[in-house]
């Protein structure tokens, strides 16, 4: 990639996100200011070496103003007839930018490159070897890692999603499925999940993802709001059959269409459908629903067949507390998380593997995570209401 490229990488994934790249660039600069003190020292730790110039001591904090905030570095200090502060230290933050491109390779690719260790050895005055950048980018894949196979517990409601990226595979370019679910806790605070990558949308890769929830903890389910992708109405009824699900009312305008005969009716036939879901209960709905399957029974015999049968499944909504009904009618509340995946993606197009999709992913739903589990209350949450 091109310097060019590089810096528009990074200006697109810090935009929103220094609290992941500033974590990549302490965990990176500690390493490198660690293998410096052992180019010093002339001993690895714990080495037993003749030649050993003096003995490391440990570390010291450092906290240090950057472009991406307040950041804590863990200084390396040493004992001994020996002097030593990490140029790494000293030249990282100096030259900040040379560092955070870097960091961008290693982010998107997550592979050690020739160009990569030049920049550290360039920065830092030392020699930084393949398997010691690759060792540095890890840390933060270990990170990202324990962060999606975290304990979740108890969750109310959950809204499912997939999109769509490129990803290199054996020379080919093919799509691969990135799924990701919102979930609503308790005191109706908003997380983000989990996310993985697939080959499809799938019944077994769905299935998968969602076994991956219940299995860190995942309980206490309500409802489950989604668009109508086979594979994944399958895994439902498959992993959580007695949850209920609604069918997201947005999506199923956007089939409706597809019945409809004339372009002169849509619009006619979107307020009809808008009249049914924003009936005030269940009973009103299913007689709204009623009238404009009998009047579309003759204009558009195709139209009133799927009304009827398609129609009902975004009825579950009308069963939960009125407060919550119109964020849990449609899968909208994923629209931040997409518009936030594909503005960042697109800078990339196509990801050299699938791991490099699930790593920039990953760093982008942490930071939304966060801001929603420590930010305002999303949902009103009702204690009798939820059988407690």
């Amino acid at each position: 990639m091109s310097e060019q490229l590089y810096e528009s990488i990074l200006e697109t994934l810090t935009q929103t996100d220094k609290g992941t790249f500033g974590r990549l660039l302490v965990k990176i600069i500690n390493e490198v200011s660690k293998i410096e003190r052992a180019n010093a020292l002339g001993a690895e730790p714990y080495e037993r070496n003749e030649s050993r110039r003096g003995y490391a001591n440990g570390f010291k904090d450092k906290t240090m103003r950057t472009t991406l905030g307040n950041l804590k570095f863990s200084v390396p200090q040493v004992r001994g007839d020996i002097e030593f502060y990490p140029t790494a230290l000293e030249k990282g933050i100096r030259s900040e930018k040379a560092m955070k491109i870097a960091m961008a390779e290693m982010y998107i690719n997550g592979v050690s490159t020739r160009k990569v260790t030049s920049i550290f050895e360039a920065m830092c005055g030392v020699e930084v070897s393949s398997s010691e950048v690759s060792r540095a980018a890890k840390m933060l894949d270990e990170e990202f890692f324990a962060w999606r196979n975290r304990a979740i517990g108890e969750i109310k409601h959950i809204v499912l999603d997939a999109r769509y990226e490129k990803v290199r595979e054996s020379g080919a370019i093919v799509d691969r499925a990135l799924f990701s679910a919102i979930g609503v806790t308790a005191t109706g605070h908003r997380m983000v999940l989990g996310v993985s990558v697939s080959s499809s949308e799938a019944e077994v890769h769905w299935r998968k993802f969602l076994e991956s929830l219940l299995a860190r903890g995942m309980h206490g389910l309500l409802s489950v709001t989604s668009d109508a992708h086979s594979g994944l109405k399958s895994a439902l009824r498959q992993v959580l059959p007695s949850v209920p699900w609604q069918r997201c009312q947005f999506h199923l305008q956007q089939n409706a269409q597809a019945y409809v005969p004339k372009v002169s009716m849509r619009s006619e036939v979107a307020s009809d459908i808008r009249m049914v879901f924003n009936a005030p209960d269940i009973c009103e709905a299913n007689r709204y629903l009623k009238q404009i399957v009998e009047k579309y029974s003759m204009s558009a015999p195709k139209l009133s067949v799927w009304m009827e049968t398609n129609i009902p499944e975004g009825f579950t909504v009308f069963t939960l507390p009125k407060e919550r009904q119109k964020k849990l009618r449609t899968s909208n509340s994923m629209e931040r998380l997409n518009r936030e995946l594909h503005r960042r993606t697109r800078v990339v197009s196509i990801f050299p593997n699938d791991s490099a999709l699930e790593r920039l992913a990953t760093g982008i739903l942490i930071e939304i995570s966060e801001e929603w589990e420590s930010g305002k209350c999303y949902m009103k949450m009702d204690a009798e209401v939820d059988g407690k």
